[in-house]
């Protein structure tokens, strides 16, 4: 196996966009039917709330990591590429699963579009982003 040199700079800025992206997609674009399909109240912070959002950052540091392995293996130097390598990250690993897991549990479709259409932005920005930052 060849050793992979990584740009820790672009895995590191690629966590800090999902982290803010996501505060804004369920803070600004989505807060209303993310809560009303969630059960949370407006203008109430859950307990754990901190919590969860430093879990979140390193959770987006794991997973810029991981993303950075399959942009590097797929060869991808462009954001177009990388883009892709992301996309196809999220119809497998996040999409896929999380459709299953919406029919078992019978949740909303709407809550399946909102929580996978944020992962899917935030796979092909840092798809891109690492593909090209290099």
């Amino acid at each position: 196996m060849h050793h992979l040199h990584f740009n820790h700079l672009a895995i590191l800025v690629a966590a800090l966009i999902q982290w803010v992206l996501g505060a804004l997609w369920y803070s600004l674009l989505f807060a209303k039917p993310w809560m009303a399909l969630t059960g949370h109240k407006p203008g109430s912070r859950p307990k754990g709330a901190v919590v969860a959002m430093v879990t979140s950052f390193f959770g987006g540091l794991v997973l810029a990591f991981v993303l950075a392995h399959m942009v590097l293996w797929s060869g991808a130097t462009t954001f177009c590429w990388g883009a892709f390598i992301g996309f196809i990250c999220w119809l497998g690993f996040i999409a896929a699963p999380l459709l299953s897991e919406t029919m078992y549990e019978k949740r909303p479709f709407k809550l399946f579009a909102i929580n996978t259409g944020y992962w899917l932005l935030a796979l092909l920005i840092s798809g891109g982003l690492l593909a090209a930052w290099h």
